[in-house]
């Protein structure tokens, strides 16, 4: 079901939303069942419930506990903040959409909801590419972190929040816009308009804030499988029990990195491509039932980094009494 009709003519806001809801029902002209719809706010519930529990649960054990607060881990709490924003101020409002079957508050609303959403999920990816960059960074170090690496951390988390708002304020003021999408019970970025406008942020959006950032990642986590591999040859000539563990531990940490990283991929992907088939594809090829799948699963990223975060760092589970 999508977004209701409003009368023309339209303005202000409401223009976006109009604008959006026509080039929406173009492309989507059926909308999901009530049993659809109940099975969407059934997930839509138990991911918000839990991404909530899990992202408060990791931020108390970080704030409890000074010695967690290491550069890497005020990076992980980065995520775990806009994680629980997520939970707080979008999905609740999908669920609530999904119960009834349509959008309930309206044009501001839907262009308020797709502005946070978009906003909060670019600066998870970000992180993430900031986080492996990191650690990169760390295991190349022999000495341990000072200061300097706490200012540098503390200057990536506000890059992630910047560069994150450089990319989801333009559809506010003109470049694309937000709007329904999928059954009408969600929004975000306009994907079914074709003129140029709109395309053009499209593409600057895939590339600067998914491609990109996933480049970064992969290289650095080679890099990284690389450098652990050399230091473990080294560590078996030495054959010293404190190295021995260090790495280890560090081997571990970066394992909780990379499937982060691979969670992720596998939650946002299929919307990213989703998105792509949207606006480029043949109008109509995506229909309501097939994007909501992967707009859930985007959100489900919520749940699994916290449970990342306490279950493969043994840190956080000796500090926080969690094992």
């Amino acid at each position: 079901m999508t977004v209701p009709s409003i009368s023309p003519p339209c303005s202000g806001v409401d223009s976006i939303l109009c604008s959006s809801s026509s080039d929406h029902q173009h492309g989507q002209q059926h909308s999901l069942s009530p049993i659809g719809h109940l099975i969407a706010a059934i997930c839509l519930a138990i991911i918000g419930s839990l991404g909530f529990f899990n992202n408060v649960l990791v931020l108390i054990v970080f704030c409890q506990n000074k010695v967690l607060r290491s550069p890497i881990n005020l990076l992980l709490m980065n995520i775990s903040v806009s994680d629980l924003m997520v939970c707080i101020v979008g999905t609740p409002f999908s669920f609530v959409a999904s119960t009834q079957g349509r959008w309930l508050i309206g044009p501001v609303g839907c262009v308020w909801y797709g502005f946070v959403n978009t906003l909060f999920g670019t600066i998870s990816l970000t992180s993430l590419a900031i986080l492996s960059y990191e650690r990169y960074c760390t295991m190349m170090r022999t000495t341990e972190a000072d200061i300097t690496n706490y200012r540098k951390v503390w200057m990536g988390i506000l890059w992630s929040w910047i560069y994150s708002l450089v990319w989801t304020l333009p559809p506010l003021f003109g470049w694309s816009s937000y709007g329904p999408e999928g059954p009408g019970t969600t929004c975000s970025v306009n994907w079914h308009s074709r003129d140029a406008n709109n395309v053009s942020y499209i593409i600057c959006l895939f590339i600067f804030c998914l491609v990109i950032p996933f480049f970064i990642i992969v290289y650095c986590y080679g890099k990284l499988l690389c450098a652990i591999r050399q230091q473990l040859e080294d560590t078996n000539q030495v054959n010293g029990i404190a190295k021995r563990m260090s790495h280890k531990r560090e081997q571990r940490v970066l394992i909780m990195a990379v499937v982060m990283v691979i969670c992720f991929l596998l939650c946002w992907l299929p919307y990213g491509i989703m998105a792509l088939v949207a606006t480029f594809g043949k109008p109509g090829l995506i229909t309501p039932s097939a994007s909501i799948i992967p707009s859930v699963l985007a959100k489900s990223s919520t749940v699994y980094n916290p449970i990342i975060y306490i279950f493969l760092n043994k840190q956080i589970l000796a500090s926080g009494n969690l094992s």
